[in-house]
């Protein structure tokens, strides 16, 4: 799929995360989440446009296991508020990398892009990981939904720095959508309201 599809079905994080919360452990979104979500994922697709018709049923069912997936562990870390998931985060991470053995040659890798990857999974999917585990079972899974969507304004700033990337319009405009509302309803949510 591309990577527009990929981001606007991830955008839909909060509302999946929110709706398994209500059916599993009775919690409501707030209003302010509500309405932050609809503004989030409304930046997400001014940001990635359309996709330009790219994509594939195969790949957007990807997407949305990817989604699923990333709502359920929301759910699982609010629900299992005793269970060590630091492990079971590590745990997932080596299945998942253990599971891509039999697609990877690892000697097609350059020395330097092989330190490139290997810092990129220990900062940016170990830390970022464990970092966002934990942090799950302290937001309701609709909030934590809406932190997790600053992925998607945030990844064009990153390779903006590191590779000279240039954003386009629509990147900044929906990127500054998203952080708004996610800024709006956490202010929101400090305030008490």
């Amino acid at each position: 799929s591309s990577v527009a599809h990929v981001a606007i079905i991830y955008a839909a994080i909060p509302f999946i995360a929110g709706a398994l919360a209500w059916a599993m452990l009775g919690e409501r979104m707030s209003r302010s989440a509500i309405v932050a979500s609809v503004f989030a994922l409304a930046g997400v697709v001014i940001m990635v446009g359309t996709g330009s018709g790219e994509g594939s049923l195969v790949g957007d069912g990807l997407a949305l296991l990817m989604t699923l997936s990333m709502a359920a562990i929301m759910i699982m870390a609010r629900w299992h508020k005793d269970t060590p998931l630091l492990a079971a985060a590590g745990l997932s991470a080596l299945l998942s990398a253990v599971a891509m053995l039999p697609f990877v040659n690892p000697l097609d890798v350059s020395p330097r892009d092989f330190a490139v990857l290997a810092a990129f999974g220990m900062v940016n999917s170990g830390l970022g990981l464990a970092l966002f585990t934990l942090g799950s079972r302290l937001l309701p899974p609709a909030e934590t939904g809406l932190v997790g969507a600053l992925d998607a304004p945030l990844a064009p700033v990153w390779v903006w720095i590191f590779f000279s990337e240039t954003p386009t319009i629509a990147t900044l405009a929906g990127g500054a959508i998203v952080f708004v509302a996610v800024a709006f309803h956490l202010l929101r949510a400090m305030r008490g309201g």
